[in-house]
């Protein structure tokens, strides 16, 4: 693939469009994609024409473009994480039919995001800054700690050491204090953090093991604060993450040796 001057390719650089879009600013205009993206405007409006006439991106009635249709088509076509979804979905029903708050799905990413897979929410429920698709730093949610406690010991080890920052607006803990976390998360086997991302509110989660024993998703509640009744919810998302594990194997989900990673096995 041809490179810019600048050294990106075609592909780094529709990576770069398509990555500019987010749940806050779901429709740019091409000047503000072009910034956004750092790539100059004549090659924006080429490459958002492009990917227009490819349904990859749509305009609106304003001029602006957004993500197209055909894009979500391709991805929940054949995305393994759709198929996790899918399988978690009765689970996560059963669990918000007795805790009635936000029950959600999570993964964790490169740079120690987690990545919503899914979240249902109950008429009337509290304020949750979480969104299906949408990301969030792993230390300040209960299902990042979750998958940081439980996922590969190697790769959580390394977001200690290079990639967790306790400087960050963001952070609420130093790097010796996530560590005595996660070490408490293990001993406990869920995770239960207070007004971390949205005040009066706690996340309480457990993880959705893989076959070896490693945390490939997180299964968790946002619920009010001093409302978290643990001994009730905790056995309740238990008992839906082994569900979710057990019938992930029986569709042939594989989880490869990084957490998070999900490959559609051969059966």
């Amino acid at each position: 693939m041809a490179n810019s001057p600048s050294g990106d390719s075609m592909i780094e650089r529709i990576i770069r469009i398509l990555g500019a879009f987010s749940s806050e600013r779901p429709a740019l205009t091409v000047a503000a994609l072009a910034a956004r993206a750092e790539i100059p405007l004549a090659t924006t409006h080429r490459i958002v024409h492009e990917l227009v006439a490819q349904r990859m991106l749509e305009r609106d009635g304003a001029g602006r473009v957004r993500l197209g249709i055909r894009l979500w088509e391709l991805a929940s076509r054949a995305s393994p994480v759709t198929t996790l979804r899918q399988v978690a979905m009765p689970f996560l029903e059963d669990v918000q039919s007795v805790v009635r708050q936000h029950t959600q799905l999570t993964i964790l990413q490169d740079g120690g995001d987690v990545l919503f897979v899914e979240r249902l929410s109950w008429h009337g429920s509290i304020a949750n800054a979480a969104r299906v698709a949408g990301r969030l730093p792993a230390a300040i949610s209960s299902s990042g700690v979750v998958l940081l406690a439980f996922g590969d010991r190697e790769r959580t080890e390394h977001y200690l050491r290079h990639g967790y920052d306790p400087d960050a607006p963001w952070a609420r803990m130093s790097v010796a204090e996530l560590r005595r976390l996660l070490a408490h998360v293990r001993r406990e086997g869920h995770a239960l953090l207070d007004s971390h991302v949205v005040d009066a509110t706690s996340g309480v989660a457990v993880p959705v093991l893989g076959p070896d024993r490693r945390a490939v998703a997180a299964l968790g509640v946002v619920v009010p604060a001093g409302q978290e009744r643990t001994g009730t919810t905790v056995p309740v998302l238990q008992t839906a993450a082994r569900g979710i594990a057990r019938r992930a194997v029986d569709l042939g989900l594989s989880f490869n040796e990084n957490a998070g990673d999900i490959d559609r096995g051969t059966g």
